[in-house]
């Protein structure tokens, strides 16, 4: 549904968090499932999906990456395999340690980082400021002064977008441009005919062979032999 690039990232992010759940115990996203139970026992209560649609995010990040980006990620998503333990979730609390982290991660991936992190900081921040608007009170009459009351709005995000929130609180947010989709680039268009023309033509061939050996077993039976041998007498009549 979202491409191929896209649905093997996810599939890749998929492995990861299953690596993530047989190591913790327990799946990630908890505190979103907490919050939305929360939510749902609050009178009245709105409960938003604040983030960026995930094909957006996934296109974008692909797209913002080079061939060998691709490789290498794929790669190391591939091959995860490191030990968590909760003490190590609980020291991601630690500012100093997720900063560190984050920078890491700017390094290796300066332009993953800008896709997956700094512009659904951006987005994340809108979205909270639209929710946190006022809120205008029904009136009587048109002649009726308008009245607002404050919004109450309870934001659950990943620690990793708290500091990108707070940096942009007081912006003029746009978020058009970071909600468009790239059109492929030429390597990632012949990539994706390679991979397609090795997968029909390892199609192709395994049923070539099947055929070649089922037609050698048919002809290796006495009864096919038999009708082989009459049928040349036939034809020599």
């Amino acid at each position: 549904q979202n491409g191929v690039m896209s649905g093997l990232m996810q599939m890749l992010l998929l492995k990861v968090s299953a690596h993530i759940t047989e190591q913790l115990g327990m799946a990630p996203g908890g505190e979103f499932r907490e919050a939305f139970k929360e939510a749902s026992k609050v009178p009245f209560c709105k409960f938003h999906l604040g983030d960026r649609p995930i094909p957006v995010t996934f296109k974008r990040a692909i797209a913002a990456l080079s061939f060998w980006q691709k490789v290498k990620l794929a790669w190391g998503l591939c091959f995860l395999s490191d030990p968590i333990s909760k003490d190590d979730v609980e020291k991601c609390k630690q500012k100093d340690l997720l900063e560190q982290m984050m920078a890491e991660m700017i390094g290796e991936f300066p332009d993953l980082h800008r896709t997956i992190v700094s512009e659904r900081d951006i987005y994340l921040t809108y979205m909270l400021k639209q929710a946190a608007k006022q809120i205008e009170l029904p009136r009587a009459s048109e002649t009726e002064p308008r009245r607002y009351i404050p919004a109450v709005v309870v934001g659950v995000v990943g620690m990793g977008h708290v500091p990108g929130i707070e940096k942009n609180w007081n912006s003029d947010l746009n978020i058009q441009e970071i909600m468009s989709v790239p059109p492929p680039s030429a390597s990632s268009k012949i990539f994706k005919f390679v991979i397609k023309a090795t997968v029909f033509g390892l199609m192709g061939y395994g049923c070539y062979r099947i055929g070649q050996r089922t037609v050698q077993f048919i002809l290796s039976m006495p009864a096919a032999q038999s009708y082989l041998q009459k049928l040349t007498e036939i034809k020599s009549q």
